[in-house]
Formats: C-alpha cells, sequence, structure tokens
C-alpha cells in the first residue's frame, strides 16, 4: 500500500506544471467552444482570441477562431487562421482537420480550385477520410461545370460583340452613304442654281423684249394715223 501511494506521488512529480497561460487558454477555449455550439459565433470568436493572447502558437485557438470566422462569413480571415493552425500543426489529425475546413469555407466561395488544393492536402493527410473525398469529388464536378458555364458565357459574348461590329459597320457605311447623298444633293442644288439665274435673266429680257415690240406697234399705229389724217385734209383741200 505504502508502494502504491509512492509510486503515485512520483508520477504526479513527473507530470509538468501548467503554466498560467496554458490555464487561460484552456479557459478561454472551453468557453468559446460552448459560445460556438449555442451558435454564438461573435462571442465565441472573442474567446478564442482570448485563448490566442494567452499561447500564440495554439493551433486548437486558432483553428477555433478559424470556425468561428467561417461561420461568420469572413471567409478570408477564416483561412489566414487556417493556414496558420496547419503550420503550427504537429499531428496528421490535425492537418486534416485543418485543410477539409479550409476547403469547405473554400467551395463556399466557390473558389474550386483552391478548394481541391485544401481537400488534397487534407486526403495527404488523413488518406482515410471518405468525407473529404466526397467533398474533393463534388467540388471537382462543380469545377468542371464552372468552366463549361464560362466558356459558354464568353461564346455567348463573343456573338454579341460580333453581332454588335456588324450593326456598327453597318450604321457607318449608312452613315457614310448619306454623308454622298448630301454632298451630291447639295452640289446638285449648286449647279441647279446658276440655270435658276439664267432662266430669269432669259424671263427678264423675253419681258423686255415683248415690251419693246409693243412700243414699236404702238408707234408704227400711231404713225400710220398721223398719216392718215395727213391724207385726208390734203384731199378735202
Amino acid at each position: 500500500m505504502k508502494i502504491r501511494i509512492i509510486l503515485f506521488l512520483l508520477s504526479l512529480l513527473s507530470v509538468p506544471a501548467m503554466t498560467f497561460a496554458q490555464k487561460q487558454e484552456r479557459m478561454h477555449l472551453r468557453k468559446g467552444n460552448a459560445l460556438f455550439e449555442d451558435s454564438a459565433y461573435v462571442d465565441a470568436e472573442i474567446e478564442y482570441r482570448k485563448a490566442l493572447d494567452a499561447d500564440p502558437k495554439s493551433v486548437k485557438a486558432k483553428y477555433n477562431l478559424g470556425n468561428a470566422l467561417a461561420n461568420q462569413e469572413k471567409t478570408d480571415d477564416a483561412l489566414k487562421e487556417y493556414i496558420s493552425a496547419a503550420m503550427a500543426a504537429k499531428t496528421k489529425e490535425e492537418k486534416a482537420r485543418i485543410y477539409h475546413n479550409a476547403g469547405v469555407a473554400l467551395q463556399k466561395q466557390k473558389k474550386y480550385g483552391e478548394c481541391i488544393e485544401a481537400y488534397k492536402n487534407a486526403l495527404k493527410a488523413n488518406p482515410a477520410d471518405d468525407e473529404t473525398r466526397y467533398n474533393l469529388a463534388l467540388a471537382q464536378k462543380m469545377l468542371k461545370d464552372q468552366q463549361q458555364q464560362q466558356q459558354q458565357q464568353n461564346e455567348q459574348q463573343d456573338k454579341k460583340d460580333q453581332q454588335q461590329q456588324q450593326q456598327d459597320q453597318k450604321q457607318n457605311q449608312n452613315n457614310q452613304n448619306d454623308k454622298k447623298d448630301n454632298e451630291q444633293e447639295n452640289q446638285d442644288q449648286q449647279q441647279s442654281q446658276p440655270q435658276q439665274q439664267m432662266s430669269k435673266e432669259n424671263a427678264e429680257q423675253l419681258l423686255n423684249a415683248v415690251k419693246q415690240e409693243e412700243q414699236n406697234v404702238r408707234d408704227k399705229v400711231q404713225k400710220q394715223m398721223q398719216n392718215a389724217s395727213s391724207r385726208s385734209l390734203e384731199k378735202d383741200w
């Protein structure tokens, strides 16, 4: 009985005592986890940041903070924490879990290329993870669909651009034709103006000639009348 007690006391001595910082880190992690379970992600984020203040190298605090940020749709900030946690992770299990969640966050943003790489890294750390393998296959399919959709959109846009270009060319041709027609019309008007002026002058000359002719006739008639009068007087005499 005494030997067992001594051995137990020795085993206690062999366990390193927790530092104050480690106690603070664990306390804030527990609080953060409880809040996370209640979907209070903002409050959980605060506790996880406090845990990181206590131990800046804490993989669990970085990973959990990334999860809290991801659930707030703060994907970019979450990815920074995931990357930091993955770099500090010491076990394959930790790396697999971190890369898996990073892949989920990227998949929500439809960043399928980066998402696929994250899932592949997770499978390298834990090849037996069927959930990650399923997510990887789904992401690969969604990437293919995205690329096909983008290709169709590009083709449609190219077709629209080509149609617009043809319309612009047709409009330019019409504008050029209109310009030529206007220039020809102006030229015809300029050529017709002298003719109109000459016609007016001719009309005036013709009118003057008619007037002169009428005057000549009147003068001739008057002269004849005068001659007739002269003859009658002589006859009476």
